[in-house]
């Protein structure tokens, strides 16, 4: 089968053809894996913190992607709630312990032993892979191929932030940064929260205006002073000033919510700015996003498909993925971008 691989660390703003297209041998199922014939895969920031090594992988090569979409090609002998044929979906969860108290518990995102699709594990920018058949979820036939790909992380991961934030329908929530997952969570929450008014921090007009488009009731700069203060705020960028600003704006009482895997080193200056009256005091919360359940994901899958969710995607060829990821690093995006592997 082709696949991309990744072989070490580099720099995406000066190595622009980070993987390599390589013939493997197609994996075999074990007794509970299926074998999944890869049809897309979305492209993550998440797969450039790895090429970048701020989460490398803990082995080279490493096939990355997790927001798989396919077919099950086959089945391990101990595997009875799928069959041959089914379109499934593998997100970033790609096994837990199973036996800890996080995992006894639905927690398994918390779990010591959480390996990652794509990272501690061959992902999905590949023809073929092979996943526990408990971390495997099945696709709503509401959606195409493409568009349920963003929704296994840039969704399920922003639902997650969402229930974090334990907004109550009429409060106001605030997005800071508008990719692929915060446009997401602007439309869930328009959906759950109908009488919620969302007010968006984004760097560019453009970014701002697409926030608007889908109903944002305010958008502006990081820096802008909204028009009220917000009742939870979502942070999904990689830096740390949205996270002091962001602090500013909440109402006391408020929480934030950090959707965000790794914040860039070089801003941490920016925390000294940290004001106790203004930032923290009135018992404002913050709170950070680890990984995702499975729970999760076939949570808002179902919330998706009944509320009509679909994702703004740019779709790329299998050829393309380092193309794809080089846009990802180097210009701005609206929305998610999809690599489409097989018809």
């Amino acid at each position: 089968m082709k696949a991309w691989q990744l072989h070490r660390v580099l720099d995406l703003s000066v190595e622009k053809n980070s993987l390599v297209l390589t013939d493997l041998p197609a994996p075999r199922p074990d007794a509970h894996e299926l074998l999944i014939r890869i049809s897309c895969c979305g492209v993550c920031h998440t797969e450039l913190d790895e090429i970048e090594g701020r989460t490398p992988p803990p082995k080279y090569p490493i096939v990355p992607g997790h927001q798989v979409i396919g077919r099950v090609e086959a089945l391990g002998e101990r595997v009875s709630n799928f069959s041959v044929g089914d379109r499934v979906g593998v997100a970033w969860l790609f096994s837990s312990c199973g036996v800890c108290e996080y995992c006894l518990s639905g927690r398994e995102n918390l779990c010591p032993q959480f390996r990652a699709t794509g990272r501690d594990a061959d992902g999905g920018y590949a023809e073929y892979m092979v996943a526990p058949a408990a971390s495997v979820c099945l696709i709503p036939g509401e959606f195409e191929d493409v568009e349920a790909a963003p929704l296994l992380c840039a969704g399920a991961i922003g639902y997650r932030s969402l229930k974090l934030a334990n907004v109550q329908d009429g409060q106001t929530l605030g997005l800071t940064g508008f990719g692929a997952s915060a446009h997401l969570v602007l439309k869930m929450s328009k959906s759950l929260y109908p009488n919620s008014e969302i007010i968006v921090f984004a760097r560019s007009a453009e970014e701002q205006q697409f926030a608007r488009s889908l109903g944002a009731a305010w958008a502006g700069d990081t820096q802008s002073l909204p028009p009220y203060p917000a009742h939870a705020i979502i942070d999904t960028t990689p830096a740390w000033r949205p996270v002091v600003e962001a602090l500013a704006h909440l109402r006391p009482g408020g929480r934030l919510v950090i959707n965000a895997i790794r914040k860039e080193p070089n801003d941490r200056e920016i925390l000294t700015t940290l004001d106790y009256p203004s930032h923290l005091w009135m018992e404002k919360e913050i709170k950070s996003v680890a990984n995702i359940t499975a729970a999760d994901v076939r949570e808002f899958l179902d919330l998706a498909a009944r509320a009509s969710i679909r994702p703004k995607t740019e779709v790329y060829s299998f050829e393309e993925a380092n193309q794809a990821l080089w846009d990802l690093k180097n210009k701005h995006i609206l929305g998610a971008k999809v690599l489409r592997i097989t018809p």
